[in-house]
């Protein structure tokens, strides 16, 4: 089993029971597990020196769409809102297929990894007719890369000419999707502790999937012993379509089809009443914070200081490429932080309240046990960053706030996962990444056509 020594740390911020900083300590890892924090010196196959670096937990995003990376940037929709930015960007995303999910995950993930982030949950919803096993290339990507990888059977099969929004092209019914679930599940997911692989099922959102789907996707996912995830209150037009289609406002929609409880958690989560925030709090359903996206999309700010005051749980998320524009969970931190700071003033979370959103929130989302902090008995997930650089002079005495506070631009030294290097020196080292790049945007081009 490969040994790793992490020596002599300038600050651990472990992000643990304690809100525990080790300075000047070493921490030894066996395999993918942390063995030991302290200042024994043990020795190992490889060592770090980290002298004069940081060292945080993994950040673990919990909602992202990847296969969006090729569709970010586009002048034609960066002036819209969700509604219709989402029916234009249809008409990109049906010609889909595994080719250009492969490399819009490798690259996404790999930028994820390049910036602290070592566990990735993909919303994953369209399945054009023909376009391969979109998942299956999903987590050969992910193992590519060496992320810890969560896919979720995604689903819609509610079309425009159902009142949705998606078209027929990409939509499917029930019962495929509820085989494909099945499937998936039952080739991918590992619930064991440590696990690389883990699925979720997740049908797209109250506007462009039925209520039967919802209810059957929460009955499927019980009986399977999986977690259930989708978009819910990100806009105010989701609200008036549940509203006029059903007569109830989203959290009661969803509580009415079994979507509330401690196995569901929702992205956005803007628009809730203080009635709705607390029954996330009283039924331990989570939420998913994707603060640059929002902005983007105009879409509001969520309430995450009176979530947080509730004992909503709450995790880090940087949602699709095309709505972000990017797939860096360390600058998702810092707009966290400024965005809540500008909406609650005093009383709005710290620094290093939002670095442990990204970690331990984000692992209660995802109900891991195993990631999240840095202790012994923990996955080796992490992440480093030398202090000793121009632009973070004056800022290294409080570590524990530094990445929301002052944020860290670029990529970090070194990121661990599984008790692998995966970046070095800021370069990916798991796969050439001049090769990777050329590949995707050659297959970028053909899939826009541009």
């Amino acid at each position: 089993m490969s040994t790793m020594l992490i020596k002599n740390a300038r600050y651990i911020v472990s992000c643990d029971d304690a809100d525990t900083l080790h300075e000047r300590v070493n921490l030894f890892i066996r395999g993918g597990e942390i063995e030991y924090i302290g200042p024994e010196l043990r020795q190992a196959e490889s060592v770090i020196d980290a002298s004069r670096m940081a060292v945080y937990p993994g950040l673990i995003n919990t909602h992202h769409h990847l296969y969006q990376l090729f569709s970010r940037n586009l002048p034609e929709v960066q002036r819209m809102e969700l509604f219709p930015w989402l029916v234009t960007l249809y008409e990109v995303w049906k010609g889909l297929n595994e080719e250009i999910v492969t490399w819009s995950t490798l690259t996404g993930l790999g930028e994820l990894a390049k910036t602290g982030c070592t566990t990735c949950f993909d919303h994953h919803y369209v399945f054009p007719a023909r376009a391969g096993d979109l998942i299956a290339a999903q987590f050969r990507a992910a193992d590519q890369i060496g992320m810890r990888f969560h896919a979720s059977r995604g689903s819609m099969d509610l079309s425009k000419k159902d009142g949705g929004l998606p078209p027929d092209s990409v939509v499917q019914t029930i019962d495929e999707i509820m085989k494909d679930s099945e499937r998936l599940v039952r080739v991918w997911h590992d619930d064991a502790r440590f696990s690389m692989h883990q699925v979720a099922l997740a049908p797209c959102s109250p506007f462009s999937v039925t209520g039967d789907l919802l209810r059957e996707s929460a009955r499927l996912a019980r009986a399977l012993g999986v977690r259930l995830h989708t978009h819910v209150a990100e806009t105010r037009d989701e609200e008036q379509f549940t509203l006029e289609k059903y007569g109830l406002r989203p959290v009661a929609y969803m509580q009415s089809l079994g979507w509330t409880g401690s196995d569901v958690w929702y992205a956005h989560g803007i628009h809730f009443n203080d009635d709705e925030l607390r029954v996330l709090a009283e039924t331990g359903t989570g939420v998913a914070h994707c603060p640059i996206s929002n902005m983007k999309l105009a879409s509001g700010v969520c309430r995450v200081a009176d979530m947080l005051r509730l004992g909503v749980n709450v995790g880090l998320a940087v949602d699709g490429s095309a709505s972000n524009d990017g797939s860096n969970l360390l600058e998702e931190l810092r707009v966290a932080y400024l965005l809540q700071r500008l909406t609650y003033s005093q009383e709005a979370p710290s620094g290093y309240d939002i670095l442990k959103l990204a970690t331990r929130g984000s692992a209660r989302l995802l109900g891991r046990m195993d990631i999240g902090y840095l202790a012994p008995g923990m996955a080796a997930d992490l992440f480093m960053i030398d202090l000793d650089r121009v632009e973070l002079v004056g800022a290294q005495f409080d570590p524990m706030s530094l990445l929301g506070t002052v944020g860290f631009k670029g990529a970090v030294d070194y990121t661990v996962i599984n008790g692998r290097a995966v970046v070095q020196n800021g370069q990916l080292v798991t796969v050439d990444e001049h090769e990777v790049t050329a590949r995707a945007n050659e297959a970028a081009r053909r899939y826009l056509g541009r």
